[in-house]
């Protein structure tokens, strides 16, 4: 198969000839390596088509909330048929249903039913079968690549720089390259391009479900590639040529740049990318920090940080953008199913948590956080739940446009879990918010909060399948991507689906 021998040597120097365009100092961070990040598209609707064939071509959604008597849930997934009726992910299922009525509620006979062409398949979360669809994707992954970054259940990083080479494809009896058959600036097909398409390929068929691959010289350059012509796109962007694909692109395209930092670049004139490239590290430095000159730097197609397997996240995280809103319940129904979310997404992990917190944003952008601490590490949903409700209600009267629910202090070990017959608020350093968590402190708890019968059993397990997805936490202005700035850190893809996140 096309690209999929491995090379040695400079891949600008090899018989396969120079890259058109490729200076003998390309951009920084790497210009010979070969960087894959592979996105899956509409990942759980994929899933779901995948043993429904049925499902193809139409509006799929999902997520909870939907069934008769159900009043909480959010969309974890929508497919591209649904989001024409305006369905995303992270939208609560009460508007969905609005924009997108439910197929089994249409009746041709009843003239007040929904029209059955406007209509769309509503489905609930299967984890345990996304997971094992997941772990078909991953096994050809691993097996194409000696270094494997995995994001989430749906996205990952590959660099593949020892598989494979930016030299050009040589043409049918070895005359000129053929030119490119992917989208993005290259101009010939390379090693590179056919590489990634063999990993396409495997994919489709090994796993049965699509997915969508950028290829660049850096990690940055080929995430913003795998979003650039979904679904099922295939975009490369060769050495020499980062800087230029980049220029053009809304800020918002930028690995690191979330929508308070694209209003903040906004209002210092900064469009695209290609004026946070022209724009002085140092200025952009005063307003941002060190993530600034991160920003200048990418914009630049510089950089050189390495794929290397994530480890264990510090903490979980969800939120959802809502339109403005001093509405009690919906603000409460939306913390509901955002605390479920992060409940559940830890025990797939198989993580406790000692610190349950929520995040705020009141318009503009007035980022508030709040947190409480356990005396112990715990995996109740339940009390997650509870306890962010309880953190809401400083913001009852409050005018809201987002909001995230958190669990810190993780805990991967198998010790034993605290009891609610112990729970009480720690004193001390891990008993009070931290400074950058609010000023007021947290309420003290008894046993009596909770549901236990005092006989100090160990704490409920849950079992519900809600799904939301969750855009990245943005505090203070700063996207979150990683743990240090300097990590691609997980996000809420265009794709939807609810990826792990830290919160800064």
């Amino acid at each position: 198969m096309e690209g999929a021998d491995p090379r040695g040597g400079d891949p600008r120097t090899t018989d396969g000839g120079t890259l058109p365009g490729a200076d003998e100092e390309d951009d920084a961070g790497g210009s010979d390596r070969v960087v894959l990040h592979v996105d899956m598209d509409c990942f759980y609707a994929s899933c779901e088509r995948l043993r429904r064939p049925d499902l193809r071509g139409e509006p799929v959604v999902v997520g909870m909330g939907y069934e008769p008597g159900e009043t909480v849930g959010a969309v974890a997934t929508a497919s591209y048929e649904a989001r024409a009726f305006g369905v995303e992910s992270a939208t609560p299922i009460s508007e969905a249903l609005d924009r997108l009525p439910r197929r089994a509620d249409a009746d041709p006979a009843d003239p007040d039913a929904p029209d059955p062409e406007e209509t769309g398949r509503y489905l609930p979360v299967d984890m345990a079968f996304y997971e094992e669809v997941a772990g078909e994707v991953k096994a050809v992954l691993r097996d194409c690549a000696d270094v494997l970054r995995e994001v989430s259940v749906d996205e990952a990083y590959l660099d593949v720089t020892d598989r494979t080479a930016w030299d050009a494809a040589g043409g049918a009896d070895g005359g000129e390259p053929a030119p490119s058959a992917a989208a993005g600036p290259g101009e010939v097909r390379t090693l590179a391009e056919g590489y990634a398409r063999h990993v396409k390929q495997r994919i489709e068929r090994e796993a049965g479900v699509p997915a969508s691959v950028g290829v660049a010289p850096n990690m940055s350059a080929a995430k913003v590639a795998s979003d650039a012509d979904k679904p099922d796109g295939l975009v490369v962007v060769p050495p020499g040529s980062v800087e230029a694909f980049l220029a053009p692109l809304p800020t918002a395209a930028l690995h690191g740049v979330g929508p308070v930092t694209e209003r903040a670049l906004a209002e210092r004139g900064i469009e695209t990318a290609g004026d946070v490239a022209a724009a002085d590290p140092e200025a952009l430095a005063e307003a941002f920090g060190d993530r600034g000159r991160a920003l200048v730097r990418r914009a630049r197609g510089e950089d050189d940080r390495e794929v290397t397997p994530r480890g264990l996240p510090k903490s979980l995280s969800r939120e959802s953008s809502l339109p403005r809103t001093t509405d009690e319940e919906r603000k409460r129904e939306t913390v509901s199913a955002l605390a479920s979310d992060v409940a559940r997404r830890a025990r797939e992990r198989g993580c406790l948590y000692r610190t349950i917190g929520i995040k705020a944003v009141l318009p503009p952008f007035d980022v508030n956080t709040r947190a409480r601490s356990l005396p112990g590490p715990v995996d109740d949903p339940e009390l997650v739940e509870e306890v962010a409700l309880e953190l809401l209600s400083e913001f009852d009267d409050d005018e809201v446009r987002k909001l995230g629910v958190r669990v810190s202090n993780l805990d991967f070990s198998e010790g034993d879990q605290a009891t609610l017959g112990g729970f009480e608020e720690a004193d001390g350093a891990d008993g009070t918010e931290r400074p950058d968590e609010g000023s007021r402190p947290p309420d003290p708890r008894t046993a009596a909060d909770g549901d236990d019968d005092g006989d100090g059993s160990k704490l409920t397990d849950w079992v519900g399948e809600e799904s939301t997805a969750e855009e990245e936490w943005d505090g203070g202005g700063h996207r979150d991507d990683g743990d240090d700035g300097d990590d691609p850190g997980p996000r809420r893809s265009g794709e939807g689906q609810a990826s792990l996140g830290d919160w800064e």
